[in-house]
């Protein structure tokens, strides 16, 4: 396997994460359900299963899920983004505080809704997903509220994760504004983009982190029809103006562009050894990326390390996070492998 990081470097940056200055988690936020049960018949009203719930449960969603994968990988943060006026906000609120996160960046608007997504599944499948929510882009006075909260936290934050899942909490205005209050005190800002938000949104960002799909409707937006990698990962860094580019390649592992050390393009291999559900596995990725970053790694030891992160999360159930233990027990069994 090509360059695992070594045993000593990934505890000596692992070891660091909890002394990191807290990161800003900026973008859209919102409440995942999961409904579980077994199938055993067919409905008589329509051809649809019909199912025996036999579990159900919430979790924190979106932009939410990267500041709870921080925690478990026992980083601070402070999370940013909007909510409704309706009873959905306060179960959000609870989630957060359930989980010891704090809800001093979250922001109520009266003219949206708070996201809920509903997964229907049994052990094999996902039935459907019912999703409530609008993606219109936040009016102005929302986008006032929510850079007045980024100006207080730049001075106490060591960076900012900006998670774009195009729900209209992320304007053109917010990202802006983000990028240039972290860069001027010379912190770190890592985006993971969202796939129907023009890229140079993003223009000026220290991290980029799209996925294939996403990097390739980037690309096409800036007016290209290039579909390979390496020449897909230039564009971006080029057109973009970013010092680090991430492109996530599912099975394929990652692909990777450090424009401060050297600007070649890298590909380092997955480690996922059963993959259940991806849902927030890119979450748990720029969790781990930014994290170790912060913590004084190259971009390719921090790549393993979201690598790693990501291997343990695709093994389990619904949207879910990685802690410090499960972690270094992972990248164990990855060394162990390769020994042999």
């Amino acid at each position: 396997m090509k360059n695992l990081i070594t045993l000593e470097r990934f505890n000596e940056i692992t070891q660091k994460f909890n002394a990191l200055s807290p990161i800003i988690v900026v973008g859209d936020v919102g409440i995942d359900k999961y409904t579980f049960g077994e199938v055993k018949r067919i409905s008589p009203e329509a051809p649809v299963p019909v199912l025996e719930v036999t579990k159900e449960w919430l979790k924190l969603g979106l932009a939410a899920n990267i500041s709870h994968n921080l925690k478990t990988l026992g980083v601070q943060s402070t999370l940013c983004g909007v909510v409704g006026e309706d009873t959905n906000a306060a179960v959000f609120d609870t989630l957060l505080e359930d989980e010891k996160l704090n809800t001093w960046g979250i922001v109520r608007s009266s003219g949206r809704p708070t996201i809920f997504k509903e997964r229907v599944t049994t052990n094999t499948q996902q039935i459907c997903r019912i999703d409530y929510e609008s993606s219109e882009y936040v009016d102005e006075a929302t986008e006032k509220k929510l850079m007045s909260r980024f100006d207080e936290f730049s001075k106490t934050h060591s960076a900012v994760i900006i998670e774009d899942y195009a729900k209209g909490t992320l304007t053109k205005n917010v990202i802006a504004h983000l990028i240039a209050e972290f860069k001027s005190k010379g912190k770190l800002v890592a985006v993971d983009p969202g796939r129907s938000t023009p890229p140079l949104f993003y223009k000026g960002a220290n991290l980029l982190k799209p996925n294939l799909a996403e990097a390739r409707a980037m690309v096409e937006s800036l007016g290209y029809k290039e579909k390979k990698v390496e020449q897909m990962a230039k564009i971006l860094v080029e057109k973009l103006e970013v010092d680090k580019l991430v492109i996530t390649l599912g099975g394929d592992g990652m692909a990777l562009m450090d424009v401060k050390n050297g600007g070649e393009l890298t590909v380092i291999p997955t480690v996922a050894n059963e993959v259940f559900d991806v849902s927030g596995a890119g979450d748990t990725a720029i969790s781990a990326l930014t994290s170790a970053l912060l913590a004084g790694a190259t971009l390719e030891e921090a790549a393993w390390i979201g690598n790693c992160a990501s291997g343990v999360v695709v093994g389990k159930k619904g949207t879910a996070t990685v802690d410090l233990k499960e972690l270094k027990e992972f990248y164990d069994q990855i060394k162990a492998k390769i020994r042999h």
